[in-house]
């Protein structure tokens, strides 16, 4: 197979330790304070998921250095309390649909990808440096704070998908290889997986993330960029986070040079958006399980997460995440799953499962999440995020003073870090023309 030359990234990954956080995150109202300017630069951040830490932290890495900065970040649910901190966390640069575009590489595949690394080494080195100062706890041996898992295994299951993705599978990036692997290798990889047509996919670099400590690691990150820890910081910068819902964006419209909203699905229930956004409401439930204590055949330490119809996101030896679901008519956003809402998810998804793992109906299921993702419409490249200037949706006497990042859909992990850098430098800019027209056509489109 060919490869695009791209480079290999110098992340390393290979920690002594993983360590967790001492005070949860979610409930906190922080305030960063430092040196006071005469006209500071104020910006506020609506959400706190990967759209929204993304776009805080390049607001605090690249803002003005000749000016106070401030980044107030808005979110009732708190940092990763909506669908983002619930993700399944397997990353990787390439389409997981099983149509025409099945293994392809994304659009813009290469530049989110190594970004995306970028920003899970920032926040892993931030969760490290609790442990330096004596405020994390050390709780067991592993390769990383972050990363649960490295490789995903991508059977294939019609002969049709087998022959697209063979196509797609030429094109693939030099830092995350794409391997077509016969049953044999698959099956030393992966004990006991079932292979249809007896051909898989491998992807060894991609790796499966823990979304909600990612999360919290980025959240450090801008705390340490606002005081002047890191050594990209200054004392000039300022960080502050409000636990709290913003019912309407007229509430802010005085306060700020810029107002970017990064709400995901709840986007759309602004009132000055509602009806407005080409967005979909789809609420995911995931499931979690578990091997019985009296089971011995736990799933081995170095055989990767499962791509399928369903995807097995491979936590250790005993637990693992089992999703998603896709309810397209639902508009609840709460991760609380009822029994009947869990038993439909548990009883559409483990047949999926089966299907490729069949030892997974050894496993208990210990418990179901749900979120709602903001799904953006279908396009030539894809589905592509909503990026832009809404002034004239909100407030048209106002010039680029509120700016849209939403319609992540599943593919939040990947876009959210190239995106926000690029979103950012159009917000400090005050000029759209820096971000590409594929994610600001939207707007065009409404008004045909």
């Amino acid at each position: 197979m060919g490869a695009q030359n791209q480079g290999i990234l110098s992340f390393n990954w290979k920690w002594r330790k993983t360590t967790v956080i001492s005070t949860p995150i979610t409930s906190l109202y922080v305030r960063c304070s430092s040196t006071v300017s005469p006209r500071p630069l104020r910006y506020a951040v609506l959400g706190a998921g990967f759209a929204g830490l993304s776009v805080a932290w390049n607001l605090l890495r690249h803002g003005s250095k000749d000016s106070h900065l401030s980044v107030d970040i808005y979110d009732e649910a708190g940092v990763g309390g909506g669908a983002s901190g619930i993700a399944g966390g397997l990353l990787h640069p390439y389409s997981p649909k099983v149509h025409r575009f099945a293994v392809k590489l994304l659009w813009h595949g290469a530049e989110c990808w190594e970004e995306s690394l970028s920003l899970l080494n920032i926040a892993e080195q931030a969760l490290l440096n609790l442990v330096n100062q004596g405020k994390g706890e050390i709780v067991e041996d592993g390769d990383s704070v972050i990363v649960r898992r490295r490789g995903i295994l991508r059977p294939a299951v019609n002969i049709k998908s087998m022959n697209i993705m063979s196509e797609n599978a030429q094109n693939y990036l030099a830092n995350c290889r794409l391997e077509l692997i016969h049953e044999d290798a698959a099956q030393k990889l992966v004990p006991n997986l079932s292979l249809p047509l007896g051909v898989a996919f491998y992807m060894p670099e991609a790796l499966n993330v823990d979304s909600q400590r990612y999360l919290t690691g980025l959240y450090l990150a801008c705390e340490n960029l606002a005081n002047g820890v890191s050594t990209l910081g200054d004392m000039n910068k300022e960080l502050n986070f409000y636990q709290k819902s913003i019912p309407s964006l007229l509430e802010l419209s005085g306060d700020y040079d810029a107002v970017i909203i990064c709400f995901g699905a709840r986007a759309a229930f602004l009132p000055e958006l509602s009806g407005k956004l080409p967005l979909r409401a789809c609420r995911g439930i995931i499931a979690k399980l578990q091997l019985p204590d009296d089971m011995r055949e736990e799933y081995p330490q170095h055989s990767p997460s499962i791509l399928s119809d369903a995807w097995l996101a491979v936590h250790g030896a005993r637990h693992m995440d089992l999703g998603s679901t896709w309810d397209w008519e639902s508009r609840n956003y709460s991760r609380g799953v009822t029994a009947d809402e869990a038993s439909e998810a548990v009883k559409l998804l483990l047949p999926k499962a089966c299907s490729v793992y069949p030892a997974i109906k050894k496993w208990d299921v210990t418990g179901t999440v749900g979120g709602l993702r903001g799904m953006p419409p279908v396009t030539a490249n894809g589905s592509l995020p909503l990026l832009g200037c809404i002034d004239k949706y909100i407030d048209r006497s106002r010039s680029c003073k509120y700016w849209l990042f939403t319609g992540l859909g599943a593919r939040g992990l990947l876009y959210h870090g190239w995106l926000g850098k690029l979103l950012v430098r159009a917000v400090l800019s005050c000029n759209e023309d820096l971000l590409p027209l594929e994610l600001t056509s939207w707007k065009h489109k409404m008004h045909q």
